[in-house]
């Protein structure tokens, strides 16, 4: 005998702020994707020569490009905090024996992305 199963909405995850902010995490994996598809692409064009990489970079200007990648950098900074908003959970940290607060979890996430992002405008600048 099976359970009768009421049928689901298409939009029920509309119907919750949280149901809505899991949709959009769980779509932002696929601007996750795409930069890391553009940055494969972009290595490709680096390791093929100077006329590889000039004509990447004459496609990465195309405003189309321009707009794609700066609506993927909004939800792959949304899929970051999200996530570093989660792993207090994720996480269990240990310190001295004792469970360390969530607020330190987070925070040691958040300086990692902080000194990570610093050493990448250095070595883009330098």
């Amino acid at each position: 005998m099976t359970s009768y199963q009421p049928p689901m909405s298409l939009f029920w995850w509309l119907r919750r702020r949280s149901y809505f902010f899991f949709a959009v995490r769980e779509l932002s994996s696929v601007f996750v994707a795409w930069f890391v598809v553009y940055l494969l692409l972009l290595g490709h064009a680096v390791a093929s020569g100077e006329a590889a990489y000039r004509e990447f970079v004459e496609w990465s200007a195309r405003p189309w490009l321009l707009g794609l990648n700066l609506v993927a950098l909004v939800f792959v900074v949304f899929h970051a905090v999200t996530w570093f908003r989660l792993a207090p959970q994720a996480m269990v940290v240990r310190v001295g024996g004792r469970r360390a607060p969530p607020l330190w979890v987070a925070a040691g996430h958040y300086a990692a992305w902080v000194v990570v992002s610093a050493l990448v405008v250095w070595v883009v600048l330098a």
